[in-house]
């Protein structure tokens, strides 16, 4: 009788403590990717590639190229790191690049050039599966920015 006096006890205070939660935890979501800043900034850069086209279409032919690289470069990231991206909008971006084509080129070389920098420290810390991937990246950017002269 002592037995299952104990074990009632017993038995009542696991439950009475599994009831509060403090048994349930559930386990904090994991951090972000270190590589997901580099998708978002891949992206970015697509939309303000497609904003400029669409405020001066006579830069379409340059730019074209470069804004299918940044989408195409934001893929492979994704795939690496096992992020859907979101489809891409139909319509530009608000507050996309103004005066006249000499100054949207420069903005959008010193974009690159910001972008190039973070992929080459991106590349240096990065693991060496993903080191090719995003050093490509960066040798991309740079050329972008040797493209936008």
């Amino acid at each position: 009788m002592l037995r299952t006096g104990v074990a009632l006890v017993l038995g009542g205070a696991t439950a009475s403590v599994a009831g509060c939660g403090l048994l349930d935890r559930d386990d904090p979501p994991p951090p972000p990717d270190p590589l997901t800043p580099l998708v978002d900034g891949a992206l970015a850069l697509a939309d303000r590639y497609r904003a400029a086209m669409d405020a001066d279409p006579a830069l379409a032919a340059r730019l074209t190229p470069i804004a299918e690289a940044h989408r195409a470069h934001a893929t492979e990231l994704a795939a690496a790191i096992g992020l859907a991206l979101p489809s891409p909008s139909p319509s530009a971006p608000a507050g996309g690049p103004t005066g006249d084509a000499g100054t949207v080129l420069a903005g959008l070389r010193a974009e690159e050039e910001r972008g190039r920098a973070e992929a080459a420290t991106f590349c240096a810390q990065a693991p060496a599966d993903r080191a090719a991937l995003v050093g490509s990246i960066a040798a991309a950017r740079a050329t972008h920015v040797e493209v936008l002269r």
